[in-house]
């Protein structure tokens, strides 16, 4: 990995209610492990289901890491395919966090702009991806939790280069081995969007989906088990 490449960071959420262990954060960890391809280091980071460290989070990542583009995850209870989320929210938020708290004037950030969007077009991708099989919808509306204000965040720091992805919190598409593979698929589309010009933007080929998911299957396996590996051995020493 050289010095010069370009960073994407992946957030996903620490414990929640019931949820323990968050799916969007063993999401994350997965990406890490498999990265996103030559030129290109993989940063992840855990964000705690609570506003005021939340925003604390997200304003390092974007005043430090400063990346190409960060991606968060974060998990939508009921809901059985990924959501690409178009639109953050700067006011409304009136749910109380894990600390059993509320942002100040339930506002994310004072005087800014009401909403905000990010700068990849969500509704295109998705029905690129749509054209690949994948199981995914578009949404304007993140829910005014903490998945909606780590976006609204994320997108004023960082001038638009943020997306949220929305995963199911349980079910058999929350397991990372199913999971991780879709994601790496949605988030390297995402990227091919930022450096394609629109007029220019590829259009899916007939066996995309199925020679990528099967490449990114079995590096995923391969990796898990390296990882597996390598933890086993440090134990034994």
């Amino acid at each position: 990995m050289g010095s010069g490449d370009e960073v994407v960071v992946i957030t996903g959420f620490g414990p929640f209610r019931q949820y323990l262990v968050n799916p969007s954060w063993e999401a994350a960890k997965g990406l890490k492990i498999i990265g996103l391809g030559d030129g290109l280091k993989v940063h992840i980071q855990e964000v705690p289901v609570s506003y005021s460290k939340a925003m604390e989070a997200i304003t390092n990542i974007w005043q430090t890491v400063k990346p190409k583009v960060a991606v968060h995850l974060g998990i939508a209870p009921g809901s059985r395919c990924i959501t690409l989320e178009q639109r953050g929210k700067n006011q409304g938020y009136k749910g109380r966090d894990v600390c059993g708290l509320c942002p100040a004037n339930h506002c994310c950030i004072v005087g800014g702009p009401d909403t905000l969007d990010s700068i990849i077009d969500m509704k295109s991708l998705t029905k690129h991806l749509k054209s690949l099989d994948l199981d995914v919808i578009y949404s304007r509306d993140a829910g005014r939790y903490l998945c909606d204000f780590t976006y609204y965040c994320s997108l004023y720091h960082g001038q638009g280069r943020a997306a949220f992805i929305h995963v199911p919190a349980s079910g058999s598409l929350a397991c990372p081995a199913r999971l991780v593979p879709l994601l790496h698929s949605i988030i390297q589309a995402m990227l091919c969007q930022l450096d394609t010009p629109k007029q220019t933007a590829p259009t899916a080929s007939a066996d995309y989906k199925q020679t990528h998911a099967e490449q990114v299957q079995k590096s995923f396996s391969q990796s898990q088990a390296a990882h597996k590996d390598n933890h086993l051995q440090g134990g034994a020493q």
